[in-house]
């Protein structure tokens, strides 16, 4: 049986005095690929927020691979091989391209099915790989997100956080961003997916969590969800 790559375990997390996250609890299975559905404000960048370190919970645990990191500075939990490609890309627009994948190069933990380099990462975006020199603002919304995903490759994560990876994107490059994505997955990395858009992660997850003013309101395995087990509606409006 795989073991857990990333555990949430009743974390409690909180915005100055307003209460975000209710003892919200989540496994992320090696090399499996969990969605992270819910309406806006529904506590998903949140939950991400406390993954990384940069939003320490008030009660819970975060554990990677075994390891608890509560608590642990954003750079230590990094270093445990957790990445987050973050909502809005937030590339450094005034770095280029090479400069903004060489910034987060790390070399990798254990025996990863694939190392990460400025090479690599520009062979799974040819688009990225053509334009090394250019500054990084001036590229496409598109080349930027595929940028913002090479960029956390680089750090050669065992975990891959994705907050909101299809926002603000035109369809088609919607498309080549999960199949990106599907391929990650098949090279075994282990991934959270981020997304208010659920047919984009019911295509390609492993299971699925849903989460409805900051708890977790359904959780299981994706078939639940194709097969009509679940109604989306009620937790997610129309869809």
């Amino acid at each position: 049986m795989a073991s857990d790559a990333l555990v949430l375990s009743d974390v409690d997390a909180f915005y100055g005095d307003s209460h975000v996250l209710h003892r919200v609890s989540l496994r992320l299975g090696e090399g499996r690929l969990l969605g992270l559905l819910g309406r806006n404000g529904a506590g998903k960048s949140t939950s991400m927020s406390v993954t990384v370190g940069l939003l320490p919970p008030r009660a819970g645990a975060v554990t990677v691979y075994g390891e608890v990191v509560t608590g642990r500075a954003p750079e230590a939990i990094a270093a445990r091989g957790v990445a987050l490609v973050p909502q809005g890309r937030r590339i450094f627009k005034s770095l280029t391209v090479r400069e903004n994948l060489a910034v987060a190069g790390r070399k990798p933990r254990g025996g990863a099915a694939v190392r990460w380099t400025v090479d690599t990462v520009s062979t799974l975006f040819p688009r990225i790989g053509e334009r090394h020199r250019q500054i990084a603002g001036s590229l496409s919304g598109g080349e930027q997100q595929m940028l913002a995903i090479g960029r956390a490759l680089m750090s050669n994560p065992r975990v891959l956080l994705m907050d909101e990876p299809s926002e603000g994107l035109a369809p088609q490059i919607v498309a080549e961003v999960m199949a990106t994505i599907r391929r990650l997955k098949e090279q075994g990395l282990s991934i959270v997916l981020v997304e208010q858009n659920a047919r984009l992660v019911l295509d390609v997850a492993d299971d699925i969590v849903i989460l409805n003013s900051g708890r977790v309101v359904v959780q299981g395995p994706v078939g639940d969800f194709t097969r009509g087990d679940v109604d989306l509606r009620q937790h997610l409006g129309i869809y």
